[in-house]
């Protein structure tokens, strides 16, 4: 019988998953797959991306991310590899849709309060993190997402 050689996922999936590789950094490459959303984030609100167009692009990214990571999951047998980050960018998103400013305090605040909700990971974030597959992969920052949002828009309303 001849042995069966496993393929490595296409490029174009790893640059997708990988948010143009910034996954594959050897450190760190949540936090360095956060801080590549910046640039897209200004250039969503200098072409002046309204609410309803980013939580399309939202949406979109949220299911292309689900279907990819679930099918790279399954054929390669893993559980959350850390070079995927897709997830980190649909959560800065969200997070920064709470807000939809520019100014570096805020996308600071952006950064900063998304990282540390995706890292304590509080419930139900900690729920879909255990989940083996692409839903749980991808949710988790969501969710994040979502906390880091509130959080940020409470901050920069009240402070």
């Amino acid at each position: 019988m001849k042995e069966q050689k496993i393929q490595a996922p296409s490029l174009l999936t790893v640059l997708f998953l990988s948010w143009f590789f910034t996954g594959k950094f050897p450190k760190a490459p949540g936090t360095v797959g956060s801080l590549a959303t910046l640039p897209l984030i200004y250039l969503l609100h200098h072409l002046q991306i309204n609410t309803y167009s980013l939580i399309t692009l939202i949406i979109a990214l949220f299911v292309a991310s689900v279907l990819v990571t679930e099918h790279v999951q399954k054929k390669y047998q893993l559980h959350d590899p850390q070079w995927i980050v897709i997830d980190e960018v649909i959560g800065m998103l969200i997070t920064w849709s709470f807000v939809s400013t520019i100014d570096f305090p805020t996308l600071f605040l952006v950064f900063a309060s998304f990282r540390f909700f995706d890292i304590v990971k509080i419930w139900p974030a900690s729920y879909f993190d255990r989940l083996h597959h692409g839903v749980g992969t991808i949710t988790d920052d969501v969710v994040s997402g979502v906390y880091a949002g509130i959080f940020t828009l409470l901050m920069t309303n009240f402070f």
